[in-house]
């Protein structure tokens, strides 16, 4: 579920390094990409943006591509023995209980699994790759929540495992001149190349009966406890991210490589990691961070602070708000965190505001005292944190409102 850039650089890739395994690939926001990928017969091309120079991938691990619309071969496919697992990468938003009759990731994916239960029953793993702290569990809770009928949710519960997750790869969006860059280096015509790094990281815990590609091969790494590698990578690079998207976009910065080239905002993301650090496991941080700011500071990849600004009341509460949380529990008052949400405020207030609670927080924000009306909308254990919310309020207007 999911073959937008990130699948493609990612699963896909690891994928690919075992031959004996094929993807088909379900994408619920576009119909011209999987036709664009079956013209190709499923092949594409990575271009790696390293120091040295660029250099292009190819990769052909997607067998099908298909729209979300074509529900026939989605039921089809789930309810094939010959399907062993389900990669998700839905975005955060998308882990949640959908209203009935909705038309969402979730109510397809129950919709696969239920196809599957009545065919044949065969045990099947979901491994969701999106930034969302247990992302297995929460799938989890949001499959018990869902799965109601009797003999379904006891297979649910029973055949269906469910993988935790640690995914780590930068896709910018692809413009014209990386199609060209790609035809320059390759000789090849590629209409849906994928722009990235050349980091990447995978930790996976979870177990899969129906057997799986050897991801490890390209280097994933399956673990027995994931909650150490969320938290560090949601709080330093997801919540620097943040960070700088918000404070970025309010002093006219574009990309994450400006943003963290500003000298004033460099500082704001070291204090921000010295704050988090502390509640990680000290074991290899000064080495993560060191790699945080080589990645943040590499011209050839164009990530764009609009992109990460994206759906920020659901990235905050997993980025910056369990940190906070801890750092009020002893009575600190971080300046780096207090920044970052002062900036989403003024994100909130601009004009082109890209987030699934939009409607609500939109005028929460424009109206007097953001933080006290929007961050409780968000986390009601914040409501009586007068210190905080006013400490917010103070610091807005240093982070004046721009389009992006």
């Amino acid at each position: 579920m999911g073959l937008g850039a990130f699948h493609r650089a990612h699963q896909a890739w690891y994928t690919a390094a075992d031959p004996a395994w094929g993807i088909a690939a379900y994408t619920f926001r576009s119909t011209e990409l999987p036709e664009l990928l079956t013209r190709q017969g499923g092949l594409f091309s990575l271009l790696v943006r390293e120091d040295s120079g660029d250099r292009v991938e190819p990769v052909g691990s997607i067998t099908r591509a298909h729209a979300g619309a074509d529900t026939r071969q989605w039921l089809a496919d789930v309810a094939s023995p010959e399907v062993a697992l389900i990669t998700l990468t839905v975005t955060e938003a998308a882990y949640t209980v959908p209203e009935p009759g909705a038309d969402s990731a979730v109510s397809r994916l129950v919709a696969g699994l239920r196809a599957r239960f009545h065919a044949n029953g065969a045990p099947i793993t979901l491994v969701p790759c999106d930034n969302l702290a247990g992302n297995g569990d929460v799938l989890r809770s949001v499959l018990r929540k869902v799965c109601a009928e009797p003999g379904f949710a006891a297979w649910v519960e029973d055949e269906v495992a469910i993988a935790g997750t640690v995914v780590d790869r930068i896709t910018p969006a692809t413009t014209a001149r990386d199609v060209r860059r790609v035809a320059e280096i390759s000789g090849v015509r590629d209409l849906a190349p994928v722009v990235t790094e050349p980091f990447t990281e995978w930790q996976i815990a979870g177990t899969f009966p129906r057997g799986r590609p050897a991801w490890e091969r390209a280097g994933a790494r399956f673990v027995d406890d994931i909650e150490v590698y969320q938290q560090r990578k949601l709080w330093l690079l997801n919540g620097a991210h943040s960070l700088l998207a918000y404070t970025g976009l309010a002093r006219g910065h574009a990309t994450v490589a400006e943003a963290a080239g500003d000298p004033v905002l460099g500082e704001l993301v070291e204090s921000w990691w010295d704050t988090a650090a502390p509640y990680l496991s000290p074991a290899g941080i000064a080495g993560y961070r060191h790699r945080l700011r080589e990645r943040f500071a590499a011209p050839g990849i164009r990530h764009l602070l609009s992109q990460i600004a994206a759906d920020g009341s659901q990235k905050i509460p997993v980025r910056i708000l369990p940190v906070l949380h801890r750092e009020r529990a002893r009575g600190r008052l971080p300046h780096s965190a207090v920044a970052g949400l002062a900036a989403w405020l003024a994100y909130l207030r601009g004009h082109e505001v890209r987030d699934a609670r939009a409607a609500e927080l939109i005028p929460l924000a424009r109206a007097e005292k953001p933080a006290h009306r929007v961050l409780p909308a968000m986390d009601p254990t914040l409501a009586d944190d007068g210190e905080l919310l006013t400490a917010i309020n103070t610091e807005l207007p240093r982070h004046p409102a721009r389009s992006t």
